[in-house]
């Protein structure tokens, strides 16, 4: 498989993982160092796995189905280092009492990977809510 395949896959894999909440194959997937800028660091710039756990763990007490796409992917290799952009669409279905019970979320993310003794591990990212620009 070429790297540019392997990392479309691996990125729908870590999307997959971060949906069903499962933490341990997220940190197969991510170096342990992992930074990102992401909406729920409010600006800072978040490092290491801690501040991600708190939502896998909050996620298992929540009844939910979602469904995660990627579009627009964009792969870039250099070298040992890829940067894959896309933005990513999350369905999302909740209890009944929630209103809405059905959403779909829009977030524009980069992802960096780092290729270790012939594994890519995620080692960076940024997500923003995807907005519309009006004149």
């Amino acid at each position: 498989m070429d790297h540019e395949s392997a990392l479309r896959r691996l990125t729908q894999e870590l999307l997959d993982c971060i949906a069903s909440g499962d933490w341990e194959k997220y940190c197969q997937l991510c170096d342990p160092s992992l930074t990102c800028f992401e909406p729920e660091a409010v600006g800072n710039l978040v490092q290491g796995l801690d501040f991600h756990r708190f939502y896998f763990d909050l996620l298992k007490d929540q009844q939910h189905q979602s469904q995660t796409t990627i579009t627009q992917p964009h792969v870039r290799v250099m070298g040992q280092v890829a940067v894959v952009a896309y933005v990513r669409l999350i369905q999302k279905c909740g209890p009944p009492e929630m209103k809405p019970a059905l959403t779909t979320e829009a977030y524009e993310e980069t992802r960096i990977w780092r290729l270790e003794a012939d594994r890519w591990i995620h080692v960076h990212f940024h997500r923003s809510p995807a907005r519309t620009w009006e004149p």
